[in-house]
């Protein structure tokens, strides 16, 4: 891989299929920031400073749900900046409801690292399954 911003997201992208999160790492930048959007019910909602504290985001999503979707339908590439839009079906674990959604991830990629990732979906109907 020779650092191309749609090539080192899709490798982070193939990483969190396989819950390798000691291999995302590896894809982050030390001081990459992550941003979630939306209400505290969703368990990793949040804003993540630092690879350590992103290392708790991508723990936190992966022991939080169990993924029945998640598919990445286009990469648009703008110089360093990678937008991802695609389709997730989740059950939150501590509810067991499901929830779908359309998403949209922008990455921005430097050095062959991300150094931000922000997360656009449906928040409502996740917090709506997070939800006792």
């Amino acid at each position: 891989m020779d650092g191309n911003p749609v090539e080192v997201t899709k490798a982070v992208f193939v990483c969190f299929g396989n819950r390798d999160v000691p291999g995302i790492l590896e894809l982050l930048a030390d001081d990459v920031v992550i941003e979630f959007y939306g209400p505290p019910t969703i368990p990793y909602a949040n804003i993540y400073r630092g690879r350590e504290q992103a290392g708790r985001f991508f723990r936190t999503v992966l022991s939080s749900v169990d993924i029945h979707q998640f598919e990445p339908e286009q990469f648009l590439n703008d110089g360093d900046m990678v937008t991802v839009t695609g389709q997730l079906h989740l059950t939150a674990r501590s509810t067991g409801r499901d929830f779908r959604s359309d998403f949209a991830h922008v990455i921005t990629v430097q050095g062959g690292k991300w150094k931000r990732f922000r997360d656009f979906m449906n928040t409502a109907v996740a917090a709506e399954a997070f939800s006792a």
